[in-house]
């Protein structure tokens, strides 16, 4: 396999992986940029590959080795290391390729479209422990989300008995479909919001409220679009012992609304717009609370003579944040961990989580009832293989890519 520790930048010696950005469309072109610009410490830009001639044609100014294929990407030696920006199936497909060729892998998200594909992916990436498989969970270098997680996972708001992410920042008109004819169909993108916009929220959802047990979900389909797959979407997913969540997203409100909310014991985080986030801190449990409460208070309570604000203490989170710089960090994090093994931020194990919530919902929503998140993929597969059937446009998806 290529070996990225002993290939110097030019620059003065310094250790660096050579990126190569496997599709050039608006992420692929954007990471390169990225790299060319120098914004990603540890990595350089090695070599592209894209099957469409005017992409590489535009790519050829980058001053890198430009490949037709991923395969001739890969069998090149131009890289030590590769970023997979393709379509959504594709995403299992080539990462395993790169895996058995000795290259280091950064997927795009989400991991795949049906968790079978992903399963078959990290038994790849887990046959490789030598090489680093990340995803391209950018939202997760986010400083705002980073802490929201941190004060989760240290109980400073106590248990989590209640979390809800309404997330309609989406607005697609219908022309944003009809770019293409692969785009919002079953068999050529593999859903809707769900695995286009909103997989991001996915990841953080369970990243930071933890992965649930089951769900029940209400999708329209072709709701407010002329589309086949998911233009809305409104989950409920069941934690055990009491525990909830809600997840409501979809492309057809304009004005839109991102509101994320975290309802612990000891206190609450409100994210909003994904730039600040409200952390209201409880002087005690609030059951304790309840249960300290006298007649008396009770009564000013209802009077307004009662100030509940006595009874906890607010901070307001803001960070400054350059939308690409995240992706810059997630790679930077990336050729960390293969120059000197830094822990990763995203470790391309945990694409499968988003992928099976996803699938999950559209389910629950194709059997009407509620579902397990280890639900049967057989049956996932089926439901998806009858829509794909019904489209009469692309082939049957086989539940692994090895024959």
């Amino acid at each position: 396999m290529p070996d990225p520790t002993t290939r110097p930048t030019g620059d003065g010696g310094e250790r660096s992986v050579r990126l190569g950005i496997i599709g050039t469309g608006a992420e692929g072109s954007a990471y390169a940029q990225l790299l060319l610009d120098g914004r990603v410490p540890g990595a350089r830009l090695g070599a592209v590959a894209d099957l469409s001639p005017e992409r590489r044609a535009a790519a050829a100014a980058w001053g890198v080795p430009v490949h037709e294929s991923s395969d001739a990407l890969l069998a090149s030696g131009d890289a030590d290391a590769v970023v997979v920006c393709v379509p959504h199936y594709l995403h299992p497909e080539i990462a395993i390729a790169a895996l058995r060729a000795g290259v280091h892998v950064l997927v795009e998200k989400p991991a795949g479209v049906h968790t079978s594909q992903v399963a078959e992916l990290n038994e790849v990436a887990a046959a490789h422990p030598e090489l680093t498989f990340a995803m391209m969970f950018n939202q997760r270098s986010n400083p705002l989300f980073r802490r929201v997680k941190e004060i989760v996972e240290t109980g400073e708001i106590g248990a989590v008995r209640r979390s809800s992410w309404t997330i309609t920042t989406w607005w697609r008109p219908q022309g944003y479909y009809e770019q293409s004819a692969w785009r919002a169909t079953w068999g050529g993108e593999g859903g809707g919001v769900l695995v286009n916009q909103a997989p991001h929220q996915l990841d953080l959802w369970q990243w930071i409220c933890g992965v649930p047990q089951s769900v029940f979900a209400k999708v329209a389909y072709g709701f407010r679009r002329d589309i086949a797959v998911e233009d809305e979407v409104v989950a409920v997913v069941d934690h055990g012992d009491g525990v909830t969540g809600t997840f409501t997203t979809a492309v057809h409100d304009l004005v839109g609304t991102d509101r994320f909310e975290i309802l612990g014991d000891r206190g609450k985080v409100v994210v909003e717009g994904s730039k600040s986030a409200t952390v209201t801190r409880l002087v005690d449990d609030e059951r304790a609370i309840s249960d300290g409460m006298s007649a008396e208070q009770v009564r000013d309570l209802f009077r307004g003579g009662f100030d509940p604000s006595t009874l906890y203490t607010q901070e307001v989170l803001e960070f400054p944040v350059e939308f690409w710089a995240q992706h810059a960090g997630v790679m930077e994090n990336f050729a960390a961990n293969v120059l000197h093994g830094t822990p990763l931020i995203a470790p391309g194990s945990e694409g499968i989580r988003g992928v099976r919530l996803a699938n999950a919902i559209h389910l629950s929503s194709w059997l009407g009832r509620e579902v397990p998140l280890d639900f049967d993929e057989d049956v996932y597969l089926r439901e998806l293989n009858a829509r794909i059937r019904a489209e009469g446009t692309f082939p049957e998806r086989r539940a692994r890519l090895a024959p």
